[in-house]
């Protein structure tokens, strides 16, 4: 009962911070922080990610539109569940430490791999427990260094949601230190759309500066 309290509990909150970023009135900006808005044209794919469909066509096809994820408190603890296991069991190292190369998208091997191998894996995890592929995007970021990064976006009716190989807790989009530059298509998960990372001019302009 603790285990299932602590979970619960997490998702109320989760619930009450996308409440706090998605007001009433649908003419402030501030409503479409929970999702991040994204270009209508394809832009370039990440060259790991091509490479990755090149060896894998069969998941990287086309994908139906679909509604976000209807989040509840078993859909949350899958959620946590798999951004756990694998966090826990996977040792990130950068890809030249294990192949010699500076990009090589792949599913983790021998309990290592770095951040898109950590992605692909809880991607693939979901889609296995029946979550929708079109939901679950990788996304390519800027940590606050300047380093590149990948975590997984997913889409939920309570906003986009992150699960990150650096972070234990899933936060939403808004609530993390990236800066978020490109994800895969909702339309295509072998196509990559830009995300147009506009959240500090949202929050300036409803500041009334």
């Amino acid at each position: 009962m603790k285990n299932k309290s602590i979970l619960i509990s997490g998702l109320v909150a989760l619930i009450a911070s996308a409440g706090a970023v998605a007001p009433a009135s649908g003419q402030d900006g501030r409503l479409e922080l929970a999702y991040a808005e994204v270009s209508a044209d394809v832009t370039s794919i990440p060259i790991g990610h091509m490479e990755f469909c090149q060896k894998r066509p069969y998941e990287c096809q086309p994908l139906a539109a679909t509604a976000p994820t209807a989040l509840n408190d078993d859909l949350w603890r899958q959620l946590q569940d798999v951004n756990n296991h694998y966090n826990t069991t996977i040792t990130a190292v950068s890809d030249y430490d294990l192949y010699g190369t500076e990009e090589f998208w792949t599913y983790p091997t021998s309990g290592y791999g770095d951040c898109e191998d950590f992605v692909l894996a809880k991607r693939a995890a979901l889609i296995e427990g029946g979550w929708n592929p079109a939901n679950l995007l990788i996304s390519v970021v800027k940590q606050p260094d300047g380093e590149g990064h990948a975590v997984l976006m997913v889409r939920t009716d309570r906003g986009d949601l992150v699960l990150d190989n650096q972070e234990g807790l899933i936060k939403l989009w808004t609530d993390t230190p990236y800066t978020y530059l490109k994800r895969q298509s909702q339309a295509h998960s072998g196509q990559w759309v830009d995300i147009v990372d506009g959240r500090d001019e949202i929050v300036t302009a409803t500041a009334g500066y």
